[in-house]
C-alpha cells in the first residue's frame, strides 16, 4: 500500500521557519517532521511513499537522495570514484517525489500523482505537518472492512490554552490545555480508493471542499475514531510544543524502536 503525503504549501503561517525551508523539513529533534510522519506508517509496515513537493520542492529531493550520506559514515576512493557507507541507519524506504506545482491546492496535487497510484488497491494519504500515535494498521483494517470509498481519522483538537475552574470568586484549580468541546475534526491519515482522484477536476481543487463533501454527502467517507494524541504544526509554538515532547522522551508519536 502507497503513502501520499501532501508537502507543497506555502506554510505561511510558520514563516519565521519556511522562509528558507517548506514546512515539511521543519526539525523536530534534528529530523524533518516529514521524516518522524514516514516513521509513523514504517512502524506499521507501509514504506512505499509518495511525496507531493511544490514550494522548495527540490530541498525534498536532496534531503532524500543525501539521507544516507547525512546518517552514516564514508569512505570515498576518489580514485575509483566510489563511496563506501559504514554504520548508521537505513531506512527501507522507497520515496518518489514529485512536483505537484508552486500553487496547486490540495487536492490539486493529489490529482497530480494519480499515475503513480496502484489501479484498484487503496492508499494512505495524509498532510505534512501532523502527526499523532494513529493505529495505521487498524485504520487500513477498517477502511478494508467497511467497503465504502474513503476513510478519514476524525480526531479532537487540543486544547490551545490552559483553562481555570472557579467557584465563586476563587479559582479552585488549573486544567492543562483541555481538549476541546467534543466535536471532533479532520485530522488527515485518510484511507483512500483511487476511484477518489475522479472528483479531482484540477489544480485548484481543494481536497476539504469538494471531494471531501462529495464522498460524505453520498456515505461513501467513514470515521475512523481516534482519542490519542493528534498534533498539527501550524505555527511556532506548535513547533516548539513538539520540540518540547521530543526533548522529554515522551513524544506520544514516536512508536518505532
Amino acid at each position: 500500500m502507497k503513502v501520499v503525503i501532501l508537502a507543497g504549501g506555502l506554510g505561511s503561517r510558520l514563516a519565521e521557519e519556511t522562509s528558507i525551508r517548506p514546512k515539511p523539513l521543519v526539525e523536530i529533534g534534528g529530523m524533518p517532521i516529514l521524516w518522524h510522519i514516514m516513521s509513523i506508517y514504517a512502524h506499521h509496515g507501509l514504506n512505499d511513499f509518495i511525496i507531493c513537493a511544490g514550494y522548495k520542492g527540490y530541498l525534498i529531493k536532496e534531503y532524500f537522495v543525501n539521507l544516507v550520506l547525512h546518517h552514516n559514515d564514508i569512505t570515498v576512493d576518489l580514485a575509483s570514484n566510489s563511496i563506501n557507507y559504514h554504520g548508521g541507519t537505513r531506512p527501507n524506504w522507497r520515496v518518489t517525489v514529485v512536483d505537484t506545482g508552486m500553487y496547486s491546492m490540495t487536492g490539486g496535487r493529489l490529482g497530480r500523482i494519480r499515475d503513480h497510484l496502484t489501479p484498484g488497491e487503496p492508499f494512505c494519504m495524509t498532510y505534512g505537518d501532523g502527526v499523532g500515535d494513529i493505529d495505521i494498521a487498524a485504520e487500513v483494517a477498517f477502511h478494508r472492512s467497511h467497503g465504502l470509498k474513503a476513510t478519514m481519522c476524525a480526531v479532537t483538537p487540543p486544547g490551545r490554552y490552559g483553562a481555570t475552574n472557579i467557584e465563586g470568586q476563587y479559582i479552585t484549580s488549573f486544567i492543562e490545555k483541555p481538549r476541546g468541546d467534543g466535536q471532533r475534526i479532520n485530522g488527515g491519515f485518510f484511507v483512500l480508493d483511487p476511484s477518489v482522484v475522479d472528483l479531482i477536476p484540477g489544480d485548484d481543487t481543494i481536497w476539504e471542499a469538494g471531494p471531501l463533501e462529495w464522498l460524505a454527502a453520498n456515505n461513501q467517507l467513514a470515521a475512523f475514531k481516534h482519542d490519542g494524541f493528534w498534533q498539527p504544526m501550524d505555527t511556532l509554538r506548535e513547533r516548539n510544543q513538539l520540540e518540547e515532547l521530543w526533548s522529554s522522551g515522551k513524544a506520544p508519536w514516536k512508536l518505532w524502536a
